[in-house]
């Protein structure tokens, strides 16, 4: 029985899922880094990936949990901003800073930043998906307090096993329709005739 036991297992050891879904996870992420025209490995659009349905659902989590911690990983460097030396390294101005007081607030301020750095490390399992999640996509939903990304189910199912598809991609990315183009349509309230008042 599977009383209690959430989640979809996806015909997977516990091991091979947590691989499926942080190597879905960082393929979304990596699919914001720059490439160049014609590149082999470069996403046709970015903020996107093609998966089922199923794997869509349960990878999700995982992206909107990692953003959440980006996010919070930003305040704290803004923070640690106002405590960092702007001279160069190794010069004489960078070292009195190192063994000044400012120092000492700036390591505890940008503490937690490398926190959540190694976390979202350890969750994706990929640095360059970390980075690209701190540097392009976090900073692009610091206002949004939620719902990052959402799921769309393709018409087609895929070759081979007729699997149902979805795309799972960040909100805001890719084309949107216009806001002109549906009716408004009022709505009654139900048990009332439009002559009640």
């Amino acid at each position: 029985m599977r009383h209690r036991r959430k989640g979809r297992v996806l015909g997977r050891s516990p091991s091979h899922q947590r691989a499926l879904l942080r190597n879905l996870a960082s393929a979304l992420m990596l699919t914001e880094r720059e490439t160049e025209a014609g590149e082999v490995g470069a996403a046709k659009v970015t903020g996107r990936i093609v998966t089922t349905v199923a794997k869509a659902k349960e990878v999700r989590p995982l992206v909107e949990r990692c953003i959440t911690i980006a996010k919070h990983g930003l305040q704290s460097a803004e923070l640690a901003r106002e405590f960092a030396s702007t001279a160069d390294r190794n010069s004489s101005a960078w070292k009195q800073w190192r063994e000044s007081d400012q120092w000492r607030k700036w390591a505890q301020a940008s503490a937690p930043v490398v926190v959540a750095r190694r976390r979202l490390v350890r969750l994706l399992g990929d640095k360059k998906a970390a980075r690209i999640l701190f540097e392009k996509i976090a900073p692009r939903f610091v206002d949004r307090p939620g719902g990052y990304t959402r799921i769309l189910k393709l018409a087609t199912p895929r070759l081979g096993d007729a699997g149902p598809r979805a795309l799972l991609e960040f909100v805001g990315s890719g084309p949107r329709p216009d806001k002109g183009t549906a009716p408004q349509v009022q709505a009654r309230r139900p048990g009332r005739s439009a002559g009640a008042t």
